[in-house]
């Protein structure tokens, strides 16, 4: 049995908790999918939405009313707080974002203890108070923790907090502390360490980071080859991803249905199919439960293979779902309208317009994207017209629908009016390196390949060199193509095409054959 602590050292902890100030911190998050935290409460499953539920009456305090009248109150109706009640909260908490709330919540039971506090309790109090007050009051609070619980748990969590921080000098220092001390190092701080060093600037580290947790002895954890394997789909990496995925099956890491998502999507993307058939056939029978961010991916996935049946199988297993999100409406209707299905995509936007309320761009978006992929540039400047109405301001995405839609119809100078519109609002790297808005130009420097347009498909094509997209044969085929119309002999293009990343293909051979013979006339 675990002592407790002394009278004299839990009234410092105590005073600890008290002397706090009360500032906010956000965290950042690696490939994050979800929407702001508005769009988060509205994906809680209903299920849990029980009336005697004390996460749900935390979540339902109003701003500034005390966590201890949410425990009040289910007391005096006879019920015990109990351990496992406190962690259910937490998560919930954690997965809505509210971090003040969650720590009002461990400071309510480390102050008035409804049952003997354990080392979980002092490591999501500990996470909590780093999370909305900072690293300091989160080392201060440390030193005041009973010596007892001052273990390998509590380390690793005073690490990820500082690494959440994106402080790493400190971390590095306490994962030495913790060697010196015989603590083991979890593989969610190598994660971290990864996860912050995968930019393109700071990449080169992540070998190294792999060498140290080997030499630590801590074994990747299946998450670890899933951060790896986004980071080479993200590059559109597709031979570094199979290098992962090939370390993974030595390391004796079963894959799961992350797995194959990741695996798939990135095939798909690389216009792959029939890789990209087989790793949906594996996902689908890893499958474990109706998980919404699998189906969803399914979703996309059937869409790319133009399988609508088990695209419509798909959605009616979404829509058997307590909730169906939101996104799973856009998805849906971007996956019919990719392949020509306009009326099915048309029925799910009008069944969302009943269900869900209409404040988003993104949804917006989603159906206009249909309408001008397959050439209905009226109905989606009708939408255009109608998502202002309702409040809903266009984006840069919009606009380079609608160009898209316009050069389809032969609108040539609205088409660039669009382009110019778009080009004139701010838009993320993140948003610029999306599939979406890479496929939409890819589709638009289609067109200006047909009509020899080569310097505006340059123009163009600069974009997608930017987000590594051009490491795809099939992209530097397009441009080529733009130079044959166009009669024109570039003998750098092939030169350009595998300094760039991209290897030639027949058709590659072809085109740049066909542009040698103009030259020669």
């Amino acid at each position: 049995m675990q002592a407790i602590a002394p009278w004299g050292q839990r009234g410092l902890f105590v005073q600890a908790i008290r002397s706090t100030v009360n500032q906010t911190s956000s965290i950042f998050n690696f490939f994050c999918t979800q929407p702001p935290n508005k769009l988060l409460t509205s994906n809680i499953e209903p299920e849990l939405e029980k009336p005697k539920c004390l996460s749900l009456r935390i979540e339902r305090l109003p701003r500034g009313e005390p966590v201890g009248s949410a425990f009040q109150s289910w007391m005096r109706e006879g019920f015990p707080v109990h351990r496992g009640e406190i962690f259910h909260s937490i998560n919930r908490l954690r997965k809505l974002q509210l971090n003040k709330r969650a720590l009002e919540v461990m400071e309510w039971v480390i102050r008035e203890r409804p049952y003997r506090p354990k080392e979980l309790d002092y490591s999501y109090l500990l996470e909590f108070t780093i999370k909305n007050h900072g690293i300091s009051q989160g080392e201060k609070l440390f030193c005041c923790i009973p010596k007892d619980y001052q273990n390998e748990l509590l380390y690793n969590n005073l690490v990820i907090a500082c690494l959440d921080k994106g402080v790493i000098k400190l971390s590095l220092e306490y994962m030495k502390k913790m060697r010196v001390l015989g603590h083991s190092i979890s593989y969610l701080v190598f994660n971290r360490l990864i996860i912050l060093n995968s930019s393109p600037g700071r990449r080169k580290t992540i070998p190294n980071i792999l060498r140290q947790m080997k030499a630590d002895k801590v074994a990747p954890h299946v998450s670890t080859f899933h951060i790896l394997m986004k980071i080479e789909a993200n590059d559109h990496n597709i031979e570094g991803l199979m290098k992962v995925y090939n370390d993974m099956k030595r390391s004796e890491v079963e894959p799961n249905e992350v797995s194959y998502c990741i695996l798939a999507t990135a095939h798909a993307v690389a216009r792959l199919y029939t890789v990209v058939e087989t790793y949906v056939e594996a996902l689908e029978k890893s499958m474990t439960g109706n998980n919404w961010s699998t189906l969803d991916v399914l979703i996309i996935l059937y869409g790319y293979l133009a399988k609508g049946k088990d695209l419509e199988r798909i959605w009616a297993t979404v829509q058997e779902l307590p909730n169906v999100r939101s996104k799973s409406y856009v998805l849906a209707i971007e996956a019919f309208g990719r392949i020509a299905q306009v009326s099915r995509a048309e029925e799910l936007w009008l069944e969302m317009q009943s269900v869900k309320q209409l404040k988003a761009t993104e949804q917006y978006n989603s159906v206009i994207s249909v309408y001008c992929k397959n050439g209905f540039i009226d109905k989606a400047s009708g939408l255009l017209k109608e998502m202002s109405m309702n409040g809903c301001k266009p984006n840069a995405i919009t606009y380079r629908h609608l160009a898209l839609g316009c050069f389809k119809s032969n609108l040539v100078e609205e088409g660039f009016k669009a382009l110019e519109l778009g080009m004139k609002l701010i838009t993320t790297k993140k948003v610029r390196s999306s599939t979406p808005w890479l496929e939409t130009t890819l589709s638009i420097i289609e067109i200006f390949a047909e009509k020899g347009d080569v310097r505006n498909a340059e123009n163009l094509f600069e974009e997608l060199k930017k987000a590594n997209y051009t490491k795809y044969t099939f992209v530097y085929n397009t441009l080529i193509k733009a130079y044959v119309k166009a009669k024109i002999n570039d003998p750098n293009l092939l030169r350009r095409m595998i300094l760039g990343g991209a290897r030639p293909d027949a058709e590659t051979y072809s085109l740049l054959k066909l542009a040698e013979q103009f030259q020669k006339k």
